[in-house]
């Protein structure tokens, strides 16, 4: 399982970022399609890096060709669309989408999303209703392997401060003992490490990956 190339969207969040650094390190993967619409520091050898629109299906299609595994850690957050629901919603589930249906239509062996714990397409909470709606379509698609994550509270360090997250880190730090492992903060190089994990064993088919299920390597 040598000379991988896998596609990376999202690479400037705090989960990106981290699967940048264990996709480099890796000895299976020779190269790494990096997709952004802003310029972006890293710098490695495997990388190649893409500027483009994610409005374009086109230049989406070419950034997966050949990629036997594409990750999206791609979302936004309440206040970069400033409160805009439509504008939250182009960015987690339009976006993915885009990305999902460039994978099935290039042939790509797997797709790997992070969504979130308590994602659902009923709920009532417009955040987890959409997290919800963008797993429920991705799966609709019948992609060969699907692997959707859906992590708890995440830790560790941002670009940008973000003052309520970071009391809330704190605050369930500290009383993490009295949540379930579906619960409990994870940190987001656990996360990563899963991801790169279930791109070696590719299981065919749609999977959830649960908080409890990456929680083992928080600690």
């Amino acid at each position: 399982m040598k000379n991988r190339q896998v596609t990376l969207f999202g690479a400037s969040g705090l989960i990106g970022g981290i699967l940048i650094k264990q996709l480099t390190e890796d000895s299976s993967i020779s190269k790494i399609k990096i997709v952004s619409r802003r310029p972006i520091k890293y710098k490695h050898k495997k990388i190649v890096f893409y500027q483009i629109s994610f409005s374009d299906q086109k230049k989406l299609e070419k950034c997966v060709t050949d990629s036997e595994v594409v990750f999206s850690t791609i979302g936004s957050t309440n206040a970069k669309v400033k409160g805009d629901k439509n504008a939250y919603r182009k960015i987690d589930f339009d976006i993915n989408l885009s990305i999902a249906k460039s994978c099935l239509k290039m042939k790509v062996n797997q797709f790997q999303l992070v969504s979130s714990g308590g994602a659902d397409a009923s709920s009532k909470n417009f955040y987890l209703k959409l997290k919800g709606e963008i797993e429920t379509a991705v799966f609709d698609l019948k992609l060969p392997s699907v692997i959707i994550l859906r992590p708890s509270l995440l830790l560790g360090k941002r670009n940008e401060f973000r003052f309520g997250e970071k009391i809330a880190q704190i605050l369930m730090s500290l009383f993490s003992f009295l949540f379930s492992n579906n619960y409990k903060p994870i940190k987001a190089t656990s996360v990563a490490k899963s991801m790169l994990k279930y791109s070696k064993i590719k299981p065919l088919g749609n999977h959830l990956i649960y908080n409890k299920e990456m929680i083992k390597d928080l600690y």
